[in-house]
């Protein structure tokens, strides 16, 4: 198969972690016998410093045209005070409602060898493993009318929650069609208490729901679900969630993995008549620009997205699985950056040079 990638490294660590994601998709392409054609693009504050803008329309049409884009991060304090269109975060708003990819999947899988590492008992934490289905492309992130006006104590913020009921509908489907692959059930979020938009979430998702009979669905408020997380996150299947909800608790569910570095991501839209998804993915880690340049960012996050791409744009289900077992032989030794493990630390590099070793060792050659 051919397989052709738009890489969008971005800012501080996102080089860094994508060169070693880049590797190991390498590795995976010449094991199996696939092309692998690699195109690189400008995003976030790499594009503003370079074009002006954070999403150039020269990386836009790399994106239209690749099969899957694979980022890094974005944002640099040097933007913190720029205004909303001038801002890094602006150009991933931009790509991902330029592909339409409107569902980001965020696994969370408490690795063995990790437990010790997240700040909850190793009892809470071990077994858990779930998927949180966050809505992307609508929400308070997209909605109108929005913006600071006015002056002195006359100031004033606005920012709009909209959601439509085929925004809501096709990204629940995605929830349930998972779910019928795992543990069948799937737990939607909202804030139906005070929230009209909630309101609507909650009625559309049941309805959805009544079409997935095999699948168990239930309801919970946000807070209860934070809260859900941390005290039993074995409860938890598939968590389906609108826009800024989902952003909030898979960070949170960042715990359970014990470093957001560990979190990959992928952000799916309609199918293509091959049947694959069109995706873009993208560690859930920042740009972290305090520590870049520095070899030592996790770069797990970034490979685990690797396997995602593999999986779900190119239906490349023994690779993925490939992938993400060399992960965790990489953890098992041990051999793993400062934010997991303060003593016996890995560099950057060693530990996408450790997960190919591990490919190399796992996969005969076709």
């Amino acid at each position: 198969m051919e397989l052709k990638i738009l890489l969008l490294p971005g800012d501080g660590i996102g080089v860094e972690v994508t060169r070693e994601a880049e590797k190991v998709l390498a590795r995976v392409a010449s094991t199996y016998g696939h092309r692998l054609s690699v195109t690189k693009g400008l995003l976030g504050g790499i594009a503003i410093r370079e074009t002006g803008s954070p999403f150039p329309d020269a990386t836009r049409k790399l994106a239209l045209q690749a099969d899957a884009t694979l980022m890094g991060a974005v944002g640099l304090p040097e933007f913190d005070n720029a205004p909303p269109e001038k801002r890094p975060e602006r150009g991933l708003l931009a790509i991902r409602q330029t592909l339409q990819v409107y569902a980001n999947l965020r696994p969370v899988r408490a690795y063995r060898a990790l437990l010790d590492s997240s700040p909850l008992k190793n009892q809470l934490v071990e077994g858990s493993d779930l998927i949180i289905v966050r809505e992307l492309t609508g929400g308070l992130y997209y909605g109108t009318p929005r913006g600071i006006s006015g002056h002195g104590i006359e100031e004033r913020a606005v920012n709009t929650m909209v959601y439509t009921r085929a925004e809501i509908e096709r990204v629940a489907h995605v929830a349930f069609q998972l779910a019928r692959k795992r543990k069948k059930k799937v737990t939607s979020i909202d804030k139906s208490n005070v929230l009209e938009n909630s309101q609507l979430w909650r009625r559309v998702v049941t309805e959805i729901g009544a079409s997935y009979p095999d699948v168990k669905l239930d309801h919970l408020l946000v807070d209860n679900c934070a809260m859900q997380l941390v005290l039993n996150p074995k409860r938890f299947d598939v968590i389906l969630t609108e826009n800024l909800f989902g952003d909030i608790l898979s960070d949170e569910a960042a715990v359970l993995a014990g470093s957001i570095g560990m979190l990959p991501s992928a952000s799916i839209g309609d199918r293509r008549p091959s049947g694959a998804w069109v995706g873009l993915y993208e560690p859930v880690h920042g740009s972290a620009p305090d520590i870049a340049g520095q070899n030592k960012a996790n770069p797990l996050g970034a490979i685990g997205s690797v396997a995602a791409m593999l999986e779900y744009t190119f239906g490349l289900i023994d690779e993925a699985k490939s992938v993400t077992n060399a992960i965790e032989e990489v953890l098992d030794s041990g051999q793993v950056t400062a934010d997991l493990k303060p003593v016996a630390v890995a560099t950057t590099t060693e530990v996408g040079d450790a997960v190919c070793a591990a490919l190399s060792r796992r996969v005969v050659p076709a």
